[in-house]
């Protein structure tokens, strides 16, 4: 009798915990083959760096400038403040399991398996969403990129989605693919073309602001708070799409050299590093250019259309496009690259089919996998606004990151002689902010998105219920405990 099929066991059964050995202990195997370790302490924090630094800088920052005003800057301040304390969460977890499931993983060692595959149908907002956002506004550099270079354009009606004047986008679907092939050669293989990505996105990020310093003027910065408090929350709500991605590192659990040491310090080390740039570059853009006319560009590429502005010449906001063209690649790629492994560990609890975690045993990768999260994510980009997009992934993201401040809690109780390379400080403190400043931006963001959210749950719970809960491996073997100790 699989557990859970009484009536009184019913309710019990979803709250089974995963115990935190067996989750370590299966670490890197799937079927077929094992996934390879190669990832050291750089290239995690690169990963992470990658997965985050331009889906907010690049794409997003046009849109929440007319929500805040030059008090943008604030808005990735309050941003970062709430990554800040979930990244701490994040790390202190990561250290402690350090298995690719990242929140997913999390949640079932500690709130339970009906929790977990919520968070993990979370993440697939979050992760699957958030790629094809951001190849959405790859192809609105591509184009500015093509303008500058060539004088041509890419017709809108293969370079924009239905609804925004064409019928479908092109440059999405493509870049998808070149992270597909890169995801399919190897792992040691994209994090070395990541790396690569990641220097040339820094430097870009670096040639805007030493361009857009030159034309600073502080009357541009007045007023400073034009919709007050309201606007710098609603911005902060909108741009903590910008730091998506951070958690990427977590998803590498599986194949970090040293996991325990490297995964805590590598979530730290790429959250400093993108909230310095994003605070950076939203100073330098609003400072050159009025904030009234970031709201009359209708256009995702607003860097360049700054330095457009402000310099009077072509060939800066080329410079500009043609890194925006390779730099947010390495977003597509990284966030696809967590997507996956996600999925590879909840094939391997049986919530999700078992073709998701065959591994190659030539390539040592989840090919099917990765084949199938592709072909999704470019249908996403190619038909879907970008503005829809970014608003169903932050509140998907959000509540993924509650569930890792709970999970924090939870753990240190059930479990307190559990091994941690990091403990997040003054606790509980710490996860308890990070739980509130989650709550916070998420009631921030409106109505339709609340709606979104909603049926996407509802459709999460009923494939719960239709498939994962009868293939759960945990509720099969009846291994775990239900609500108890682990290792009974």
């Amino acid at each position: 009798m699989t557990a859970g099929s009484a009536p009184e066991g019913f309710a019990r059964s979803l709250l089974r915990t995963k115990p935190v050995d067996l989750i370590v202990a299966e670490g890197g195997h799937g079927e077929g083959g094992e996934l390879r370790r190669t990832m050291s302490l750089l290239q995690l924090t690169l990963f992470s760096v990658g997965a985050t630094l331009g889906t907010g800088i690049f794409v997003v920052l046009g849109e929440a400038v007319p929500l805040a005003g030059p008090a943008v800057v604030l808005s990735f301040v309050l941003a970062a403040v709430t990554a800040l304390f979930s990244a701490l969460s994040y790390a202190e977890l990561a250290g402690t399991i350090p298995v690719s499931g990242s929140s997913y993983s999390y949640a079932y060692a500690t709130l339970g398996e009906l929790v977990a595959w919520v968070c993990g149908w979370c993440l697939l907002l979050e992760y699957a969403v958030s790629v094809s956002a951001v190849a959405v506004g790859w192809g609105s550099y591509l184009n500015a990129f093509l303008d500058g270079a060539a004088g041509f354009t890419i017709p809108a009606q293969i370079s924009n989605p239905p609804g925004e004047g064409g019928l479908v986008n092109v440059p999405a679907v493509i870049v998808v693919l070149f992270a597909t092939v890169l995801l399919l050669r190897g792992t040691s293989e994209s994090a070395a073309a990541n790396t690569v990505m990641v220097f040339l996105k820094i430097g870009v990020l670096l040639f805007f602001c030493a361009i857009a310093f030159t034309a600073f003027r502080a009357g541009n910065m007045a007023p400073f708070a034009p919709m007050g408090w309201a606007g710098i929350s609603a911005a902060g709500s909108k741009v903590f799409f910008s730091y998506i991605g951070f958690d990427a590192a977590s998803t590498a659990g599986e194949e970090a050299r040293n996991p325990r040491r490297d995964l805590p310090l590598a979530i730290i080390f790429s959250l400093a590093i993108v909230t310095a740039l994003y605070v950076l570059v939203g100073l330098a853009a609003v400072g050159a250019m009025h904030w009234t006319r970031f709201s009359l560009s209708g256009s995702e590429a607003s860097l360049a259309q700054v330095l457009d502005s402000v310099s009077g010449r072509a060939w800066p906001s080329v410079v500009l496009s043609l890194g925006a063209v390779i730099a947010i690649a390495s977003v597509v790629l990284t966030v696809m690259y967590g997507q996956t492994r996600i999925l590879f560990a909840m094939s391997r609890d049986g919530l999700v089919p078992h073709v998701f975690q065959k591994v190659s045993p030539r390539r040592r990768v989840p090919v099917a996998n990765t084949v199938i999260v592709a072909a999704f994510i470019a249908l996403l980009a190619a038909v879907i606004p970008l503005g829809r997009l970014v608003d169903a992934t932050s509140i998907g993201t959000l509540f993924a990151f509650a569930l890792v401040s709970v999970g924090v809690i939870i753990l240190r109780r059930t479990r307190p002689e559990l091994p941690r390379s990091f403990r997040a400080p003054l606790y509980p403190v710490t996860p308890l902010l990070g739980i509130a400043l989650c709550v916070y931006l998420m009631v921030g963001l409106g109505g339709v998105t609340w709606t979104v959210f909603a049926i996407w749950t509802a459709v999460g719970l009923a494939a719960y219920f239709l498939y994962g809960r009868r293939h759960s491996r945990l509720a099969v073997r009846n291994a775990g405990p239900i609500g108890g100790s682990p290792h009974e």
